[in-house]
């Protein structure tokens, strides 16, 4: 039976690819058929996050993305300025039908949960549509406790349970950084985990970086059962 774990962020820039990277990497190393799936692409060309993932872990099998678009926009809005017809129900079921294809999908969000996707629909809806499990990723200074804490309450409104919480690019060097995990974990009653700042000359050491940050037990409480 196949489970997909969405990976969503507070807003955009703030490192779902590398995570999502790091933690396909993960279980694919532990022989699980884990693969990243993304939605939908705005800016590309240049950007590509399943490209970045796919070259991370060394396969075309590790990622997929099922639509591109130019402009670095929401997707609704630049399919609407390509007149590019993105319908919410037509995605949501090739969505479907990448995620059973594998044992496990790591389905990345886009920016964060509100950006309008298509139609009226918007990332969230995507979401809880297809994932009944999420981990947050989030940056690690001032301010997010705030964005965090409204992104977990909103995925649990909607009966998406919230495994865990992933403070990206952590260094520890201001009083902010060094306390937000600890008061994520209070405000949320989820495990927090730290990545620090990862550097490299191409996607696959960036990844290692990322991976061995996450604890094993951090990813097998993605996948384990409720």
């Amino acid at each position: 039976m196949s489970s997909t774990v969405a990976v969503v962020g507070t807003d955009t820039g703030v490192g779902k690819t590398v995570v999502t990277a790091g933690l396909t990497a993960q279980f694919r190393d532990r022989g699980v058929d884990a693969r990243a799936v993304k939605p939908a692409q705005t800016g590309h060309p240049p950007d590509d996050d399943a490209a970045f993932v796919a070259d991370a872990c060394g396969t075309d099998e590790a990622a997929t993305c099922l639509r591109y678009l130019e402009e670095p926009l929401a997707p609704r809005v630049a399919a609407e300025r390509a007149d590019d017809p993105l319908e919410y129900e037509s995605l949501l079921a090739d969505c479907r039908r990448e995620c059973e294809r594998t044992s496990l999908s790591l389905l990345e969000g886009i920016g964060g949960l509100r950006v309008p996707l298509a139609g009226d629909r918007e990332v969230i809806d995507l979401v809880a549509d297809l994932a009944s499990v999420a981990v947050v990723v989030t940056r690690s200074g001032l301010g997010t406790l705030n964005h965090t804490a409204l992104t977990v309450d909103a995925l649990e409104r909607r009966r998406v349970d919230v495994r865990g919480i992933v403070c990206n690019e952590y260094e520890g060097a201001s009083v902010a950084e060094r306390t937000n995990p600890g008061e994520l974990e209070r405000m949320t009653d989820r495990p927090v985990e730290t990545v620090p700042p990862v550097s490299g000359s191409n996607s696959e050491e960036l990844v290692d970086g990322v991976r061995d940050a996450l604890s094993r037990s951090f990813s097998d409480r993605l996948v384990e059962k409720a």
